[in-house]
């Protein structure tokens, strides 16, 4: 029998009410996420990309169960995390947070190896020798047993960050749920980040929800990607296939950005303007306002599904 999913996503929708334009004015509603449906099985990584305010980090917080959904349902191991009155249920203990901005998610106040500690004891409940295990967690990361020592305000961003990833580790999870881990640190960090959570997930067997905006980092570490455009899916395949011949639009102009210059010139589609607003989404397809390949009928009018078209992909577009 195959193993169940270790994080499944059915048709999952996140809205929010917010204030209107006036005094008087009735609040309106924002469509973070609308009817998204992913799977992360075990020993997988799966990659999220999509400009900023496209819904990627919402999604995370959906998936790590920091925020309830609307609609829809999420299943960790096969078990639905909602109960018989709609109210979400405890136990995401195998899906750990990596944040984007690694000193914001650290107590300036504590040092180091006490963040680590107090992860081993209140979340793994590990009755053993917690220094023991807090060494190895290090040794893990890249960082030797002094920096156990420290406050996180006398490490660089890099040493943080890894700090944050061997922090999660501490909870022993199947499951890290990356969100930008790599956007506030310089380039070369990057790299060395990058190529930790290439290790972790080889050595430890962990699964990725990997989070960013830099499709080169997506395309080394993921199997899977995920391209998301105001709230939704617009396109699911493969890494290969889809970074090969992306058939969504958006995909292209996302993915233009990242090839060989060399290549570019391949891109007919050129996309201009900006993302919509999401309290103001236009009818159809949302992403006809910049679309090179919009016609009024149906673009306009009908908004499209995601459905197989080549090379194992899946495409929201009339025309892919």
């Amino acid at each position: 029998m195959p193993e169940a999913p270790l994080l499944e996503l059915t048709d999952v929708s996140k809205t929010y009410k917010v204030a209107g334009g006036g005094m008087f004015s009735r609040p309106r509603n924002l469509h973070a996420v609308s009817d998204v449906s992913l799977v992360v099985a075990p020993g997988s990584s799966v990659g999220l990309v999509g400009e900023s305010g496209c819904g990627k980090s919402t999604l995370a917080k959906l998936a790590a169960g920091f925020v309830v959904p609307s609609s829809g349902e999420i299943d960790v191991s096969g078990q639905k995390q909602r109960d018989s009155h709609g109210r979400m249920m405890r136990g995401r203990g195998q899906f750990q947070m990596v944040f984007q901005d690694p000193l914001a998610a650290l107590d300036a106040r504590m040092r180091i190896g006490e963040q680590i500690d107090e992860a081993i004891s209140l979340v793994s409940g590990r009755k053993g020798n917690i220094a023991e295990r807090r060494n190895e967690i290090l040794r893990q990361v890249g960082l030797n047993e002094q920096f156990a020592a420290r406050y996180p305000h006398e490490l660089s961003g890099g040493q943080r960050q890894r700090v944050v990833i061997g922090r999660a580790l501490a909870a022993e999870p199947k499951l890290l749920i990356c969100d930008e881990p790599l956007a506030a640190l310089d380039v070369s960090v990057q790299a060395q980040i990058l190529a930790l959570l290439y290790d972790l997930r080889t050595t430890l067997g962990l699964s990725l929800l990997f989070i960013s905006h830099q499709l080169s980092t997506v395309r080394h570490l993921c199997d899977e990607v995920i391209v998301m455009y105001a709230g939704r899916v617009v396109e699911r395949g493969p890494t290969k296939e889809l970074f090969d011949n992306p058939q969504h639009p958006y995909s292209q102009m996302l993915l233009s950005t990242a090839l060989d210059p060399r290549k570019r010139e391949r891109r007919e589609n050129t996309v201009v303007g900006e993302p919509p607003n999401p309290l103001n989404l236009p009818g159809g397809c949302p992403f006809h306002t910049r679309c090179p390949l919009m016609r009024p009928d149906p673009c306009t009018i009908q908004r499209p599904e995601l459905r197989p078209v080549a090379h194992n992909l899946q495409a929201a577009c009339h025309f892919a």
